[in-house]
C-alpha cells in the first residue's frame, strides 16, 4: 500500500517464474511503491530480469500474478497495459535503416485504432519525448548509424511516447561506457523527478544506491532487504548476496552508500575485520 492508503499500481504475488523445467522464481512477493525510482540488485541468474519480465508481462507466471492497477495484469487488454506501462528490454534491435522518428512514433502504437490513426496528440508526444531525451536533432539519422549512448536516448524516447506512468527498463546501461551509463541514469533520475514511477534492474551497485529511491535486492529467486539504499546497502549484506568482502562509506559527491571492495587477499575475511586505511598525508 502507498503512503496515503491507497494501492500501489503495480505489485507481485505469490510469483513461480520458470523457463521451461527450470523454475528461478518461487513464492515472490513484492510492491513497486508509486513515484519511486525502484532500482532491483543482485548476483547473477538471481531472477532480476525474469521479475521484470513479469512485470511488463512479457513472461507468464507458472502461479501467483501481477497486479496492475488492482487487476491480473495478464486479463487487461494488451493495448489497455501499454498505455499504462512502458518497458525498454535488454539490447532492443531496431529494424534496418529506421528513423529516430519513425522509431520513436512506434511508441504511440497503443493509441492507434481503426477509426483513430496518426493525430496532433501522436505529434506533440512524439516531440516531446525527443526533446526531453535530447534526441530531436538526430530526428532523420538512421538509428543503426548513431552511437550507443545515443541509441539508448532513441529507445528511452519511444518509451517516453508512450506516455505511461509506469516505466520498466531491463539493464538500461549495459554496453555503455561510464560517461553515458551516468548520462542515462541521470535521465532516468528527471524522468522520475518529473513524476514517473521507474523501476530498473542495474549491475553496479554504487550506481543504483546513487540513483534508486528504493532497492530491492535479490539473491537465488528471492527478495532479501528492500528499502531505502541506506537501509539495504550494508557490508554485511553485500557479503551474504554477493559473496564479496567490502566496505560501505558515504558517496563524497552525493553521500549515498558507496561499495569499496576489500584488497586483493583479503575476500575471505570479515568485511568488519579489515583495517581502516590511513588518511592520505600531504607533502610539505
Amino acid at each position: 500500500m502507498s503512503g496515503d492508503g491507497t494501492q500501489d499500481r503495480l505489485s507481485a504475488q505469490g510469483l513461480r517464474l520458470a523457463y521451461d523445467d527450470r523454475v528461478v522464481v518461487d513464492g515472490l512477493t513484492v510492491t513497486i511503491p508509486d513515484g519511486s525510482f525502484t532500482v532491483i540488485v543482485g548476483p547473477n541468474a538471481c531472477g532480476k530480469s525474469t521479475l521484470l519480465r513479469a512485470l511488463a508481462r512479457t513472461l507468464t507466471p507458472r502461479a501467483g500474478a501481477v497486479l496492475l492497477d488492482g487487476r491480473p495484469i495478464l486479463d487487461l487488454a494488451s493495448k489497455d497495459v501499454a498505455r499504462r506501462l512502458a518497458l525498454l528490454p535488454q539490447s532492443p534491435l531496431a529494424p534496418a535503416s529506421i528513423t529516430v522518428e519513425d522509431l520513436v512514433s512506434r511508441g504511440r502504437f497503443p493509441y492507434q485504432r481503426l477509426l483513430r490513426q496518426w493525430s496532433a496528440d501522436d505529434a506533440r508526444a512524439v516531440a516531446a519525448a525527443m526533446a526531453a531525451t535530447g534526441v530531436a536533432d538526430l530526428a532523420r539519422r538512421p538509428v543503426d548509424e548513431l552511437s550507443g549512448g545515443q541509441r539508448q536516448r532513441v529507445w528511452l524516447a519511444m518509451s517516453l511516447a508512450q506516455e505511461t506512468p509506469l516505466l520498466l527498463l531491463d539493464e538500461p546501461t549495459t554496453f555503455l561506457d561510464i560517461a553515458h551509463q551516468h548520462e542515462v541514469l541521470d535521465l532516468c533520475a528527471e524522468l522520475h523527478e518529473a513524476g514517473r514511477t521507474l523501476v530498473a534492474v542495474l549491475h553496479d551497485l554504487n550506481q543504483a544506491s546513487r540513483y534508486a529511491t528504493h532497492l530491492i535486492a535479490m539473491k537465488d529467486g528471492r527478495v532479501v532487504a528492500q528499502g531505502a539504499p541506506a537501509e539495504v546497502v550494508t557490508a554485511e549484506r553485500i557479503r551474504d548476496v554477493f559473496g564479496l568482502a567490502c566496505r560501505v562509506l558515504p558517496d563524497p559527491e552525493t553521500g549515498t552508500p558507496m561499495v569499496v571492495p576489500a584488497r586483493r587477499g583479503a575476500h575471505t575475511r570479515a568485511s568488519s575485520d579489515l583495517p581502516v586505511p590511513p588518511s592520505p598525508v600531504a607533502s610539505p
